[in-house]
């Protein structure tokens, strides 16, 4: 378990560092107009200085300070406010900048993963919704602030030692005493925040996971001890949280304890001084606040960065995962040639292999139905050709050429997917049809609804093909959804054509219909379908019986 955390943590060390250099002019701008902000305070609360020491009656004879002081203090007060809200808004900006780079890469890479990463949907979500936004305040206002941290307190000792030495040397003492302060107040703080976000991310998961089966939950009388389970799961994230905020209490009060001490000693050292500098002293003084202004913000900040080491660990494991390599294809295929030897996948290694040694052949513009008992490992043949997985042993084809050189992006580029539950995204018809090529024109849209009769129920909805399905929207039946998804592979038009079950839960009619769409579809490409049907493998092409991950009655042959 050390061991585990300590490499999560390192991972996320990683990541963040690896970040912030791509994000290093994002962050640089905050702390270069944090920088001059403080020379800005410094120089106004010099002129402040003088003119109480002049009120006071200090000062006396061309030593006075009038209205010039006045009026260049308040200049330097304004361009300090406005030096302050363009940080603040330089920092939104970085903040912006790191979410979105870490989304599309977080999204890209769940993406790429696709039906092979083993997350949960909620874990998903959580890490492109939860995780992402957490690592906001990193970017946006730990890293200049931690900064500032170190540049403005040096900029402030310099002022005050030369105002007065000894000064300076007390403001010094009071920032190195400040980092002991921190590690003692923030002790097991990265634990809690990491903690406090696997509490989030099961929360979360669960409560999509439920609502998804809340029928079920409804059918078997189990809402109310699902409601109860999910109240624990908010309970404990709740304790997690105030063990966090906790945190950044103990190091707010650590940090006013050093300041008021700060203060009451410099205030010491001046007020016994006979006939000492006024301004000078008042100068000190008066720069206290200014010494512990960027430490107070980098101890608001520093819980900022306790959560962004746990959602950097959660996601790590992820982003840190090196591209996948292979070779990219100039150009499409026109016909494929799909030829498995002797190929051995396993998912689990307590577990039989899925394909044990499968070896066939389906030639350009063939159709091969593969036929089986569950388990037997059709869906596993087509999650290789989409790249979802590699072959542990044995070669993949295609026109001659190993497969396996490809980049899985590329295997994906040359074929067309059918699944038993095609998903309808909240959109019209027309565009779920179109997200299979975004760039298709509205004819080629239309000509892919009539080749899978598409239109044939559409011209039956209030607003035909424009009319809104998915969540909230227009009802459809499995064998209209069935069909969207076969709009979608004609317009998709590639060589290879992959369907898993494509009439699995379907009435013996729509079942009829879906198939005749099936021909037409695979008419002139190579097809592999993965089916129980009888109709199916009665109608769509060649038979390869599958058994316990090899052609059924033979260990080792290539079916031509």
């Amino acid at each position: 378990m050390a061991s585990s955390s300590a490499g999560q943590q390192d991972a996320a060390r990683i990541l963040l560092r690896r970040e912030s250099r791509a994000l290093r002019a994002h962050v640089m701008l905050p702390v270069g107009l944090g920088v001059a902000a403080t020379l800005a305070a410094l120089g106004t609360t010099w002129l402040v200085a003088r003119l109480l020491a002049a009120l006071l009656g200090q000062l006396a004879g061309s030593a006075a300070a009038g209205w010039p002081e006045l009026a260049a203090a308040a200049a330097l007060a304004a361009l300090g406010v406005a030096l302050g809200l363009a940080q603040e808004r330089a920092q939104l900006a970085a903040g912006e900048a790191a979410r979105t780079r870490l989304r599309d890469l977080t999204f890209a890479r769940l993406l790429a993963a696709g039906p092979a990463d083993p997350r949960g949907v909620g874990e998903r979500a959580s890490l492109v919704v939860d995780r992402v936004e957490a690592l906001d305040g990193y970017f946006g206002r730990w890293l200049p602030t931690a900064t500032l941290a170190l540049l403005a307190p040096l900029l402030v000792i310099a002022a005050a030692t030369w105002a007065d030495p000894q000064s300076g040397l007390l403001l010094a003492i009071a920032g190195l005493l400040y980092p002991f302060a921190m590690a003692a107040t923030g002790i097991g703080a990265a634990t809690a925040s990491r903690r406090q976000f696997e509490s989030l991310e099961r929360l979360s998961g669960r409560f999509l996971d439920r609502m998804r089966g809340l029928p079920t939950l409804v059918l078997f009388n189990r809402q109310e001890a699902e409601a109860e389970a999910l109240g624990e799961a908010a309970d404990e994230l709740r304790v997690r949280t105030m063990k966090v905020l906790r945190v950044a209490f103990l190091s707010g009060t650590a940090l006013e304890l050093l300041s008021a001490l700060a203060l009451a000693c410099i205030a010491w050292r001046h007020g016994g001084l006979p006939g000492g500098d006024p301004t000078a002293g008042l100068f000190c003084l008066l720069l206290v606040p200014a010494f512990f202004a960027p430490l107070r913000a980098f101890a608001a900040a520093y819980h900022e960065r306790m959560a962004a080491a746990g959602a950097a660990a959660a996601l790590a494991p992820l982003l840190l995962e090196p591209e996948p390599e292979g070779l990219l294809l100039q150009e499409m295929p026109p016909k494929v040639v799909v030829t498995f030897t002797e190929v051995r996948l396993s998912y689990d290694a307590a577990r039989a292999p899925a394909l044990d040694g499968l070896s066939f052949r389906v030639n350009a513009g063939e159709t091969l139905v593969l036929a089986g008992p569950s388990g037997a490992g059709k869906s596993s043949v087509l999650r290789l050709l989409m790249g979802f997985n590699r072959p542990e042993a044995g070669r993949i084809a295609i026109n001659g050429q190993d497969a396996t050189a490809l980049r899985p992006a590329e295997l994906r580029r040359i074929s067309s997917y059918i699944g038993q539950k095609p998903h309808l995204f909240r959109a019209s018809l027309r565009e779920n049809i179109r997200f299979a090529r975004p760039e298709a024109t509205a004819a080629q849209v239309e000509a892919a609804a009539r080749a899978a009769r598409v239109a044939d129920f559409a011209a039956g909805l209030p607003q035909g093909l424009d009319t809104l399905v998915g969540e909230g929207g227009w009802g459809l039946s499995g064998g209209q959804a069935q069909r969207v998804a076969l709009a979608r592979a004609f317009l998709r038009d590639t060589p290879l054509v992959l369907l898993d079950e494509p009439t699995a839960h379907l009435d013996p009619g729509t079942e009829a219909e879906v198939i005749d769409s099936l021909l037409k579809l695979c008419l002139g490409r190579t097809a592999i379908i993965a089916s129980h049907s009888a109709a199916a493998r009665a109608r769509l092409g060649r038979v390869l019986e599958i058994s316990g991950g090899r052609v059924a009655g033979s260990n080792r042959a290539i079916q031509a």
